[in-house]
């Protein structure tokens, strides 16, 4: 029956039995010497060949089908679904079968693998959210500690310790400040103003607000020669994309090196503009390119800590570029810098 459908079995073994039938008459004629009869045996065999198709393809179809609907009937529990599936009795039902319960099971192992991505993706974050909590909350509780031991009577540590406090619960707000953002965005609920806007202004303005920042690193923060002079008129939320400028330069100035420099340069690309923040810092290995756009992942984990972040920055970036409808890129050479682009349309 492999490969073969109900209905084409059903006709051989109408065929076949109508056959053996017309053969059977034909030779009891032969035998008892009846002449004239020449029609009886065809008819014979045809009229017995439809009973046998008849009889064989509805006992062929009922066994099949009460079979089968068990299969679907456990395939719908499992989906949740109540569609009935209908069954072509003209049609190879075997393959059929075969075909659904195949699809039916590579979109279990599907959900299974997509299920058990999610379940790691939580533990790492859940994991990497306590440590980022943890180390401001401990400093913190020893600084007041120490207060409390005695350091409050002393007004010189009294005002050291407490400044190193306020400045641990700064970065606890800017951490939950952007994990507010980040779940605003992902939950679709950033809310963005597409106004026409110049570009130059800015990137300008930005670099000027992380001068001080970038000269205590000894770092260079610059706009491409050549590419300073004109306006260049994009659409987009200039806000949102103020902060994408800041947290791509304050990236590449954390992870700078000493007398190196953040340049800032963009190109014409048919219908949009494409921008670029390269920096000559230490780089990003090639096994860590395609994760540093994740929540709380670092390239580099001790020099991160130290230069401070959330490690959501790069995160909120590409949710900010994409909810614009554009892409963002990173192509790096390690030991030697790293170039952050993303596209914007053009006004």
């Amino acid at each position: 029956m492999a490969g073969k459908s109900p209905r084409s079995v059903s006709i051989q073994a109408g065929i076949a039995v109508g056959l053996l039938t017309m053969l059977a008459v034909g030779a009891a004629l032969w035998i008892n010497r009846i002449d004239g009869q020449w029609w009886l045996p065809p008819l014979t065999g045809l009229a017995v060949g439809c009973i046998c198709f008849v009889m064989v393809f509805r006992q062929l179809g009922l066994y099949i089908q009460e079979r089968v609907r068990v299969i679907y009937k456990t395939i719908r529990r499992f989906k949740g679904s109540s569609n009935q599936t209908n069954l072509d009795m003209g049609n190879d039902i075997v393959e059929q079968v075969n075909r659904d319960v195949m699809s039916w099971a590579e979109s279990q192992i599907e959900e299974i693998t997509n299920l058990r991505e999610t379940d790691t993706f939580r533990q790492e974050f859940i994991g990497n959210l306590a440590h980022e909590l943890k180390t401001p909350i401990f400093n913190i509780q020893g600084f007041i500690l120490t207060l409390l031991e005695g350091g409050m009577e002393d007004p010189e540590i009294n005002r050291k310790f407490l400044l190193k406090a306020a400045k641990n619960v700064e970065r606890m707000s800017g951490l939950l400040e952007d994990l507010d953002v980040i779940t605003k965005m992902e939950a679709g609920n950033l809310d963005i103003e597409l106004v026409p806007f110049d570009l130059l202004d800015i990137v300008r303005e930005t670099m000027e607000s992380l001068e001080p920042k970038a000269k205590r690193n000894n770092i260079e923060l610059r706009i491409k020669k050549g590419m300073d002079a004109s306006k260049v008129m994009v659409k987009g939320d200039a806000a949102k994309l103020v902060q994408v400028l800041t947290n791509l330069i304050v990236n590449s100035i954390n992870y700078g090196n000493e007398g190196g420099h953040t340049e800032v340069r963009y190109y014409d690309a048919d219908d949009s503009i494409l921008v670029e923040v390269a920096d000559t810092g230490i780089g990003i290995k090639e096994e860590d390119l395609p994760r540093v756009f994740e929540r709380f992942y670092r390239v580099d984990k001790s020099r991160s800590r130290h230069a401070g972040g959330s490690g959501l920055g790069l995160a909120i970036v590409k949710h900010i570029v994409e909810t614009h409808g554009q892409t963002i890129n990173v192509r790096s050479t390690y030991g030697e810098g790293s170039t952050f682009s993303f596209t914007l349309e053009k006004a």
